[in-house]
């Protein structure tokens, strides 16, 4: 009665129908699609193609949760690696936090929230239709000594935040620098990437590196790769992939239909034999590659950018830390990411262009949260029934049905908004690929940002100030007034973000297991493409999608634990469930691409600082206006330490993030002195970063067509 009561309050009549979708979600095995559900067990070779449909795997089953569950760490750390290590403890981080809060919330504050005059004035016969002011903060009497409970709360949980805080950064870092030791040696540990490269006339790129560190860096020097265009490139072998898997098709099947005519999309001309003709094309195509590669190999066609190796990890970073030039445009370093991490298309870039496209993305990313401030605006104006009733007259009867006004007031404004953000991780992967970025982790990591202090924007300010102060949009051109303007605002909208955290969160988790779209995209294309000859791809986990999502529920967590702890049994049941479902994720289904060694925590700590910080404006604000200015007064050091801590911890640890000390870096490459494998693995350094459109290709005509681990493509170098 309570959870309906609580769902149907925020204008969710709908409520118990996502409860049982997600918990069907968790009890089911997966469907009979195992390329969509289980890629990576079929990748690694632990799980077979079966039949079409199998009716066994739709009844549902709890052995599934037992190993998600007892996963651990360690196991984790050696298939899935360091970065989803870090993510599953930024899932533990919010729900040992938003425990621990919530035994204060639920049993502490919503007693006191509940002790003002609006309870007693509240009709237990029509609760669904009753506001949830009656449990927060706005109950509370003016003055009312019962304030000070909130006050001692916003001290206890801080210090508890910043406790679990520190602990974290420090055992990541720990974590970090001891998979540094126990990793084998890698090519991006020796690697430096050095662009802006200046050219004397005469010479290639090449020789201009190879002379200018065999000067001043002769004793650590080993050689170097130079970067060239090949967009061409690159379009043409993904023209050759097409033709060579429409071409296996057609072989893999003696029923297909291997004859069409040439003309008119197959309606008209002569008729042609399939096979033969593909053939043919692919055999131009080849050949088309082979005089491109040929024609990228001379120096016109050199970037000025080149990736140079050494002989230790001590001697690249040296070269990366140290300025190489009298003139800091020229000779340009970079850290250079993993071989198949580097991002081709975009980063041989020059240092005017890197500059210039970073400006032209500020100015993209303030243009795209402008125009998302229109969907915002239409979603609070559905929340708000009498003003629909004035844009609308002729809806009148049909709004103030009680279904119908609690559906459209409360769970379609969140499902469009929902809708709406579904567009915004691609656009900002998309944005943060065209600034610059050299690696698709560090794409992912920009977008990561992107996404989030988007979402705080446009989902927390713009929703606060678009739904009950809408006219006052300039308060933060007057500093002084926003803790107030925020006090007044955010309580107004505790049971918009309730139905937010039940639409986004709960369906969020439950269509992970689901994977609804992978799952529609499959059962599409199926039909027009034979999967047994389909080279299968593992999917990676979109950190940059999954990650704000948890900080943003993080922020709700923080700023409504003392003003409406409602939120919080919410947010719980959100974390528990990311909790099981993102560890039966890393074990079937995704598969790392690249590692950063834990690089996004210091994105998760920036965003709890501020979700703090944004709590103390609100609770300076909300002292103020319940005419307790004692409260205001003492809250006001707090921010002021939360500010030291951080700036403790960005001092502590940041450095081991951004790079590894030159003590680790010594002692890792004296482990490495006496390991006879040593020079098998410089051997490979020289040729690691050749681009793979630079490489001959060979596709083998007697393939074997049935096996599904075989290559696509055969690369051979010359």
């Amino acid at each position: 009665m309570l959870v309906s009561a609580l769902l149907t309050s925020v204008g969710i009549n709908s409520g118990l129908c996502i409860i049982f979708f997600t918990l069907y979600s968790i009890l089911s095995k997966q469907p009979s699609n195992y390329e969509v559900y289980v890629p990576r067990l079929m990748a690694e070779g632990k799980s077979k193609r079966r039949g079409r449909f199998n009716l066994e795997r739709l009844i549902p089953s709890t052995g599934w949760l037992k190993s998600a569950y007892m996963l651990s760490e360690d196991e984790l750390l050696s298939s899935s690696g360091l970065d989803a290590v870090v993510f599953m403890r930024v899932i533990t981080f919010s729900l040992k936090v938003f425990l621990f809060a919530g035994v204060i919330g639920i049993f502490v504050i919503l007693p006191v929230n509940c002790s003002g005059d609006k309870l007693d004035n509240l009709d237990l016969t029509n609760l669904f239709n009753n506001s949830l002011d009656v449990f927060t903060i706005s109950n509370v009497n003016n003055g009312s000594k019962s304030l000070w409970i909130h006050f001692s709360a916003i001290y206890i949980v801080t210090i508890f935040v910043c406790y679990l805080l520190y602990y974290e950064y420090r055992y990541i870092s720990l974590k970090r620098l001891s998979y540094f030791y126990s990793s084998k040696p890698q090519p991006h540990q020796f690697t430096i990437l050095v662009h802006s490269v200046p050219v004397s006339p005469g010479n290639s790129v090449s020789d201009c590196v190879d002379s200018f560190f065999k000067e001043y860096h002769p004793s650590t020097y080993l050689s170097n790769v130079v970067v060239h265009r090949t967009n061409k490139l690159r379009n043409i072998i993904y023209d050759a992939k097409k033709l060579y898997r429409r071409l296996i098709y057609l072989r893999s099947d003696p029923a297909q239909h291997k004859y069409q005519r040439s003309c008119c999309f197959g309606l008209c001309g002569r008729k042609v034999d399939l096979v033969d003709h593909y053939g043919k094309r692919l055999n131009s195509v080849e050949e088309n590659l082979r005089l491109h590669q040929t024609g990228v190999s001379f120096t016109g066609e050199e970037v000025r950018a080149a990736f140079v190796s050494f002989k230790s990890r001590y001697g690249a970073a040296a070269a990366f830390h140290m300025q190489q030039s009298i003139n800091p445009t020229h000779w340009v370093t970079e850290e250079a990411p993993e071989p198949h991490d580097v991002y081709w298309p975009f980063f041989s870039s020059s240092f005017m262009r890197r500059w210039i496209s970073k400006l032209v993305i500020v100015v993209a990313c303030i243009l795209l949260t402008i125009l998302f401030l229109i969907p915002v605006v239409i979603v609070q104006g559905l929340t708000n029934l009498s003003q629909l009733e004035i844009w609308f007259p002729f809806l009148k009867s049909f709004l103030t049905t009680t279904m119908v006004s609690q559906i459209v007031t409360g769970y379609l404004p969140n499902l469009i908004l929902l809708l709406f953000l579904k567009m915004v991780p691609p656009i900002m992967e998309f944005l943060s690929s065209i600034q610059g970025y050299i690696s698709h982790s560090d794409i992912e990591k920009s977008a990561c940002k992107k996404v989030l202090w988007f979402t705080i924007w446009n989902i927390f300010f713009a929703t606060v100030f678009s739904g009950s102060a809408l006219s006052q949009l300039n308060i933060f051109l007057e500093p002084k007034n926003i803790p107030s303007k925020l006090a007044k605002a955010v309580p107004a909208q505790a049971s918009f973000f309730i139905a937010y955290v039940v639409t986004s969160g709960w369906t969020s988790a439950s269509s992970e297991l689901f994977r609804v779209i992978p799952l529609l995209c499959s059962l599409v294309t199926r039909p027009f493409t034979d999967s047994k000859d389909d080279e299968l791809e593992v999917p990676s986990i979109a950190f940059h999608k999954d990650i704000p999502r948890i900080l943003f529920f993080g922020l709700l967590g923080f700023t409504y634990f003392f003003l409406a702890p409602l939120i919080l049994p919410f947010l719980l049941v959100y974390f528990c469930l990311g909790y099981i479902i993102f560890r039966n994720q890393f074990i079937n289904v995704y598969a790392p691409k690249y590692e950063t060694a834990g690089k996004f925590w210091p994105i998760v700590h920036n965003s709890m600082i501020f979700s703090l910080l944004l709590m103390h404006a609100i609770a300076v604000g909300i002292f103020t206006l319940k005419k307790l200015p004692k409260a205001s007064t003492f809250i006001i050091p707090l921010p002021i330490l939360t500010l030291l801590f951080n700036e403790y911890c960005r001092k502590r640890f940041l450095p081991n993030f951004v790079a590894y000390s030159a003590e680790s870096l010594i002692k890792r490459d004296r482990q490495d002195e006496g390991d006879p494998a040593m020079a098998e693995f410089f051997e490979k350094l020289v040729t690691s970063y050749e681009d793979p459109a630079m490489m001959p290709i060979h596709f083998s005509s007697d393939s074997d067509t049935d096996s599904l681990h075989s290559p696509l493509i055969n690369w051979a170098r010359v």
